[in-house]
């Protein structure tokens, strides 16, 4: 059956550039659905859904938007409207890959129904914003940006060759299959930080040895969060959230923060999960002279050149023992919390430069005293990168999948 690819824009501004890209991708074999969310004058290249279909999804009225006196007002109701209708081709089985072109209004409506589709559905968005800091556009999804380098107005010489391999991209996207695992294994996420690698890889072994899949994931914020989004999304039998390092970033003002609900979605989906203290002793920030003033005195140490962390104190121990127990307590789904009493990272063991019992105490304290009752508390005399802790998770995983 011959896959679509929808695209989407404003076409009242853009209907010569999309005819263009329309035209290149039929001519690879594909159908293409195209929805037009511009507002303010008639398309210059015919829908196949209309702007006043996407504004009546949005909950708006189109002919109140198009006086051009309410942009913010014309942003939130077509941002909403196109995802709306982009979800719906998706379960209706019409959508097989998505692309957008535009500046930055178009990629904010465009990305915002983007993010609605699950991972591995392509994803393409020619933006004059693709060559800069696009992570508040691509939110937890595998969104390609590619830099439109000239602005999405007209076509001419270098807008022509980038609109081409623009269609290139998601043709070759959408015809492209991934050949079949040897064996669908059920999926389990792990979070994982440099300073908790060695417990992470080992507790993966045990999990791949026992039949299933791990998906790790860099507890860099972006990592937490799409993370997360798959958790939310249904894919995942368990999480071994082992490394919950971005909650001292929220505490803190770090720069890897993944939001004040990192936690809660393996909770809301219902899914069995493993839930350690795991690098909380640290906040990431970038080079020392970016930090705020009042950590300057701080017991710091750099990662590398462009990361510097900070020991959390015992005030912020005790809020983020608070967040893990909020997490703990949202589960629908079996959850244990294992406590890990000879230190939470690599350097928060005996000898090493972040070792502070009292700090991590207070962590743990405040966990057991906001718990409900009946949450399990493991408490181990063990490093959480030895190997004993990390057989100990494994191993309790295993038994609420079961």
């Amino acid at each position: 059956m011959t896959k679509t690819v929808v695209l989407v824009g404003a076409l009242d501004t853009k209907g010569a550039e999309f005819a263009f890209v329309k035209d290149l991708i039929e001519r690879a074999g594909l159908h293409t659905l195209v929805v037009d969310f511009g507002v303010i004058g008639a398309p210059t290249l015919a829908p196949d859904i209309s702007h006043e279909e996407v504004a009546q999804a949005g909950g708006g009225d189109l002919a109140y938007l198009a006086s051009g006196q309410h942009k913010d007002e014309a942003m939130a109701v077509m941002g909403a409207g196109l995802a709306a209708v982009v979800r719906g081709l998706y379960d209706e089985g019409r959508l097989d890959g998505i692309l957008g072109m535009g500046g930055s209004g178009n990629t904010s409506i465009a990305t915002q129904a983007m993010r609605t589709l699950p991972v591995g559905v392509p994803k393409v968005m020619v933006s004059t914003l693709g060559g800069g800091d696009v992570s508040a556009y691509a939110g937890a999804k595998d969104i390609t940006f590619m830099p439109s380098i000239v602005d999405v107005a007209g076509l001419n010489s270098i807008s022509r060759a980038i609109y081409s391999n623009a269609a290139g991209a998601i043709a070759g996207m959408v015809q492209m299959q991934a050949p079949p695992a040897a064996e669908e294994r059920p999926l389990v996420t792990a979070s994982m930080f440099g300073n908790t690698t060695a417990c992470v890889d080992r507790a993966r072994g045990v999990m791949e040895a026992a039949g299933y899949e791990v998906l790790v994931f860099h507890a860099t914020g972006t990592g937490g969060r799409t993370m997360e989004s798959l958790l939310a999304d249904g894919y995942i039998a368990g999480s071994l959230d082992i490394t919950t390092t971005e909650l001292a970033d929220e505490v803190c003002g770090g720069v890897l923060s993944a939001g004040p609900e990192r936690g809660l979605a393996a909770a809301r989906a219902g899914i069995p999960t493993v839930l350690v203290p795991g690098c909380v002793d640290m906040a990431n920030f970038w080079g020392v002279e970016t930090m705020p003033e009042k950590y300057h005195s701080r017991n710091l140490y750099k990662w590398n050149p462009n990361v510097t962390l900070m020991r959390t104190n015992v005030e912020e121990n005790r809020q983020i023992g608070q967040m893990l127990a909020a997490a703990a307590n949202a589960s629908t789904a079996p959850v244990v919390i294992v406590l890990p009493l000879k230190g939470v990272s690599m350097l928060d063991s005996p000898g090493g430069q972040f070792w502070d019992p009292a700090a991590d105490q207070a962590c743990y304290d405040a966990i057991k005293a906001h718990l409900k009752p009946g949450i399990p508390v493991v408490e181990l005399d063990f490093n959480i990168n030895d190997p004993e802790f990390a057989d100990k998770c494994a191993a309790l995983l295993l038994e609420m999948l079961a």
